[in-house]
């Protein structure tokens, strides 16, 4: 005889969602036609309508977010922690721009005018040639910059929030923000391997939190649509090839040479060419 539980945790139901979403998406990319995965791809959206509409109303849902009283007071603070907030996800999406476009107007402001008037053309071609360096690594931060905003627009769409996951789109952003700092330093200082190693462990560290992001948000369904683990995968091997990039230029702009660093062009460049690959192959 199997005995039915008359109600489950919200541990349980999350499983069983997940679960659910797991198998269609097995279903569609094992679609015999277009026109069968159109019709997974339906059921899939209105599953996520419903289950939306359900959690907005306060009276059905009550029942499965209240806490099981025979969880531990660990379990229990973990539920209430990672229970989604009452947020628009468009307000979070509008500071992450703004963000970005303050941080990119930053980086020109860190090239910095001359601190006596220039009065001869031979001293200005001569400032103008000590600037180019810095003028170069700011074109860098400004591409790398502009590469983290199109990732996050195409592979970020959220369609609910919770507090962990606020606060890693604010780590991410706290990343974002310090590029300006450190592209000065290796504007003024790169002499100096300090100054290097900071920008890549800026870089570096940009890159775990975007990653940190969009795996919670896989984890916690929260991504609209919701992709596919080889789409997963694909996100996840190119946010590696980043990082192998950024550890290699790290090590040659400063052992080496200085010019390494436009390496850091490349980025878009792989990103772009794996995307056209995976949807040639999908």
């Amino acid at each position: 005889m199997i005995t039915i539980k008359e109600e489950l945790t919200p541990e349980e139901i999350e499983e069983l969602k997940n679960s659910i979403h797991e198998k269609i998406e097995i279903i569609k990319e094992n679609a015999a036609d277009e026109e069968t995965f159109k019709k997974w791809e339906r059921f899939s959206t209105i599953l996520k309508d419903k289950d939306s509409k359900f959690s907005d109303n306060p009276k059905k849902a009550s029942r499965y977010v209240k806490f099981d009283k025979g969880l531990s007071f660990y379990q229990r603070f973990l539920q209430a922690f990672e229970r989604d907030v009452d947020i628009d996800p468009g307000r979070l999406m509008g500071l992450t721009d703004g963000i970005f476009g303050m941080v990119m107007t930053l980086l020109v402001f860190g090239i910095a005018l001359p601190e006596m008037f220039i009065t001869n053309y031979s001293d200005f071609i001569t400032f103008i040639t000590t600037l180019a360096p810095t003028i170069g690594v700011t074109i860098v931060s400004f591409i790398l910059i502009s590469s983290f905003w199109v990732y996050h627009h195409e592979f970020i769409k959220v369609n609910n929030l919770n507090i962990p996951y606020l606060w890693l789109n604010i780590l991410f952003l706290i990343c974002i923000s310090f590029i300006p700092f450190t592209t000065s330093l290796i504007g003024n200082y790169s002499h100096f391997f300090l100054s290097e190693a900071l920008f890549g462990l800026n870089i570096f560290l940009t890159i775990v939190s975007f990653m940190l992001v969009y795996h919670y948000a896989y984890k916690r369904n929260f991504l609209d649509p919701m992709p596919s683990k080889d789409e997963t995968r694909r996100v996840s091997h190119t946010f590696y090839l980043i990082m192998g990039l950024t550890i290699i230029v790290n090590l040659l702009d400063f052992h080496v040479s200085g010019n390494f660093i436009y390496l850091f062009l490349l980025v878009p460049i792989i990103s772009t060419f794996r995307d056209i690959g995976y949807r040639m192959t999908s």
